[in-house]
Parts: C-alpha cells; structure tokens; sequence
C-alpha cells in the first residue's frame, strides 16, 4: 500500500455510506471491527497498520444514536494510540446538533459537551453535512468542515422537470439556506410560519408568507425526523392553492410513524441523502434516497491532498 493512499475507515453507523465513498475514491475500506457485548458496552479494533498515515472515519451518530457517539469517540481513540498522524472524522449526521445555545435555564448545551468529547477523543478535524445551525463551527477548536448537501439534492429535482416552482422554507430560521436553493432553482421564496409549543418534536405550520397558488412548492429542510412540520406545512401549501408539493432534506433522520404521516400526505415525493442509513422505518415509494458519497468523497480527497473545500461550493 503506498504510503500517501488515503485509509478510510467504516463505523457501523454509517457502513454503507462508507462503501460509496470507498468506491469514489478508487480505494478499498480498511479493515476494523466493532462488538457489543451483553452489558451493552462497544470495543472497536483498527485491524490495518496506521502507524503515520492520515485517516479517515466515516461515522453518523444516530440509530443508536448514544452507541454511535461512544463508538466514534473509541475509533478515535485506537487511531490515535495506534499512532495514526491524523485522524479525520466523517460525521454525515451529527446527532445533537439541535442543542447548540442555552435558551432555558439550567440545560446543557450538548452539542458543545459533544464537541469536546471528540476533540478529547483525538480528532484532528471533523467533516459533517448540513449542520442544524453555522455557529456549531465555532464550538470546535480543530478545522471544521461543513459541506451542503444542495448540490446533489437540486440536480435530483431538476430530473424532475418541474414547471413553476418555488421553495418554501419550512419555518423563519431557515429562511436563508431556502433562498440558496431558490437561487440554485431559479425560483422565489416562501415561508412558513411554524410554532413549536415544547420538546415533544410536535410543530404546527400555520400561515405561508409567499405566492403559492397555482406553483409547484418544493419545501426545503436540514432534517426531519417526525415529518410533522414538512406534512403539516404541504397541507397549508395546498389549502392555499399549491398545485403540487415535493420536499428536500438533507437528513432523513425517520422515527416510528413518520413514514407513514408522510404516505397520508399532501406530498407527492420527498427526497432526502444517505446521511442517515439506520432508520427503524422502512421508507416508502414516496421517499426517495440520493447518495452524498461524491461529495465526501471529494472532500475528503481535497484535506488529503491539502487542497481547497470551498470551491466544491461556490457562490
């Protein structure tokens, strides 16, 4: 194996995934594995030598979503002590995200807490997909990389061939990544507003601040896990004259039921990446999955040869 060929490894929350990027890179995974034993508890084993070589872990933590933390804090570790000179983690869903502020009293911020853990764990720099909000960035003192997963899902949608479009933020928040798509489309923008009344994951859309009637709405989100507020947002769209709705997601993160509110609704297809590949659902013809692989595959390939990430995603 030469020396500068790029080691990339495979977590077992995200072992399909990996094997797509493998694939784009024209390299074959490394070997490791990971146990469970009775109690519950994770050993992981690095079976390739990574003495001074630059690696990369592929990891999405979620279904299980605190094993697949714990599991990417122990691969980091064995690298590390295996005296890998850097190690890379892959993070296509960060589990977490969403506490990213302290807007109660007396609540931890846990996506700061996790991202410690990890640079503790011994990563030298982290990737991820579409984080929930851009100061995430900041809670990590090792380069942190946010790619989008706009590119992939756009070029999806204009197979589609859809006439009149526009995109529709989900809620005011998200108001700014929507006007990205709008622009990728060449479309306008609407909005929804959406009120979220605690933490039961429950939303309700309701009003849309934008020209819907008549046009093909295409609603836009960083993820959804219910399908509440995309299905509660489709029925408002078309109360309010849309003649059709589709909906894009970068991280289809899916929980019981969520499938099936999603076949009773207004929505004709919803596309989401395969950030997420664990869902304890079985998704229905009205989802469809696009593979993010080149995408990463190209980051990846960018950090190991020290070229730059930026332009994958110009303005």
């Amino acid at each position: 194996m030469n020396p500068d060929d790029i080691m990339l490894f495979a977590g077992s929350g995200s072992p399909r995934l990996a094997a797509r990027i493998a694939k784009c890179l024209g390299v074959a995974l490394c070997k490791g594995e990971t146990l469970k034993f009775s109690e519950g508890t994770l050993f992981v084993r690095v079976q390739e030598n990574v003495r001074g070589r630059r690696v990369y872990l592929v990891q999405s933590t979620v279904f299980p979503t605190n094993d697949n933390f714990m599991e990417l804090l122990f691969w980091l570790d064995a690298f590390k002590r295996a005296s890998a000179e850097s190690v890379t983690a892959v993070i296509p869903y960060f589990s977490y995200q969403k506490g990213d502020k302290k807007d109660e009293p007396r609540v931890s911020i846990r996506a700061r807490v996790c991202a410690d853990a990890i640079e503790a764990a011994g990563a030298d720099r982290v990737v991820a997909l579409d984080l929930h909000a851009p100061q995430l960035q900041g809670f990590f003192r090792i380069p942190m990389d946010n790619l989008y997963a706009l590119p992939v899902l756009c070029e999806r949608l204009q197979a589609e061939q859809l006439r009149d479009v526009v995109v529709v933020a989900p809620d005011a928040g998200f108001a700014k990544d929507a006007r990205r798509y709008a622009s990728a489309l060449s479309a306008p923008v609407a909005i929804a507003d959406k009120a979220r009344r605690d933490h039961d994951e429950r939303a309700e859309v309701f009003d849309i601040i934008g020209e819907v009637d008549g046009r093909t709405a295409v609603i836009v989100d960083d993820f959804t896990i219910s399908g509440g507020t995309l299905v509660s947002a489709a029925e408002q769209l078309v109360a309010r004259g849309a003649r059709d709705v589709y909906a894009m997601v970068s991280h289809g993160v899916l929980t019981e039921g969520s499938a099936e509110r999603i076949d009773a609704s207004p929505i004709r297809k919803l596309i989401i990446t395969d950030s997420v590949e664990n869902q304890p659902v079985t998704l229905s013809g009205k989802i469809e999955v696009v593979s993010v692989a080149p995408l990463f595959a190209e980051a990846i390939r960018s950090i190991h040869y020290r070229k730059s990430i930026s332009v994958m995603f110009p303005d």
